[in-house]
């Protein structure tokens, strides 16, 4: 099996290791994680590319397990026994969790953006699109290229389409080019593929340190509810739903999302000081 992934490092001192979403790469979360970090020292940001995304080749990884244990190794061989930050979104977030399960001892807090929780399509509990902000007339001056892009738009304002297809063409459309979707495929489609062979609900999940949770109110990919449970698994979690909240939040809200990652920063700083 091979075990070296392609990850991105930026800055020095406390490691996060910062886990992309199904499909996407490193250079998605540095959109919006670098604007925040960058003006926080002491961080060492890693920003990795799971197999068949990115720049790490897929080497025919068959699973959720194998992608899991891909991530072991580039731990063990990357960061040793030093203590951790670590951050997932989306699927990167299912994995996070499992991986803060296994280093429970090195990691000193955990940040979930809009984690999924069900693997199983058929079991997540998602409320159907409803745009909040309707104008049917700037709808219909979009091109039929650009619907396509953009999907359900949820604030139809000029400000937030702006926004939502900058993010698309300079991040997301190319992520989802460089994926190997002939390997990917196969494990997205099939439930039990896509998902580990191990439980991250039991009593041995419970974790401790600082945890931020941040879902979007109207994700329509992994919805907001079934993550409620987390709040007893991370007793020490701030748990936000952020009303105009996609699946790809922060669009346009990254003011809130700065002061939310600041506020697990500090409060991480305040439990390693009474840690140490």
């Amino acid at each position: 099996m091979e075990s070296i992934l392609s990850a991105h490092e930026i800055g020095e001192g406390l490691p996060v290791l910062i886990i992309h979403g199904w499909q996407m790469e490193g250079r998605v979360e540095e959109l919006d994680f670098e604007p925040i970090f960058s003006k926080i020292p002491g961080f060492r940001r890693i920003y990795v590319d799971l197999p068949g995304m990115g720049r790490t080749p897929a080497s025919n990884v068959k699973d959720m397990d194998e992608i899991y244990l891909r991530l072991v190794q580039f731990i063990d061989s990357r960061l040793g026994r030093s203590r951790f930050l670590l951050v997932g979104s989306s699927c990167g977030g299912y994995l996070a969790r499992a991986i803060a399960q296994k280093y429970i001892e090195q990691v000193d807090g955990l940040l979930l953006r809009v984690p999924l929780i069900e693997p199983k399509d058929s079991m997540r509990d998602v409320d159907d699109f409803k745009p909040l902000v309707t104008n049917e007339q700037l709808m219909s001056n979009i091109s039929a290229e650009d619907r396509t892009i953009l999907g359900n738009v949820l604030i139809q304002t000029p400000a937030y389409i702006k926004a939502l297809k900058a993010r698309y063409e300079k991040i997301i459309l190319p992520a989802d080019k460089a994926a190997d979707n002939k390997v990917l495929d196969p494990i997205r489609a099939d439930p039990h593929r896509y998902q580990l062979s191990f439980s991250l609900d039991n009593e041995n999940a419970k974790f401790f340190a600082p945890t931020l949770v941040v879902c979007g109110r109207q994700d329509e990919s992994v919805g907001y509810r079934d993550s409620l449970r987390l709040l007893e698994l991370y007793p020490r979690s701030t748990y936000v739903i952020l009303d105009r909240g996609t699946h790809g939040l922060p669009i346009d809200e990254t003011s809130v999302f700065e002061a939310l990652v600041r506020d697990w920063i500090f409060r991480i700083h305040e439990w390693r000081g009474c840690t140490d």
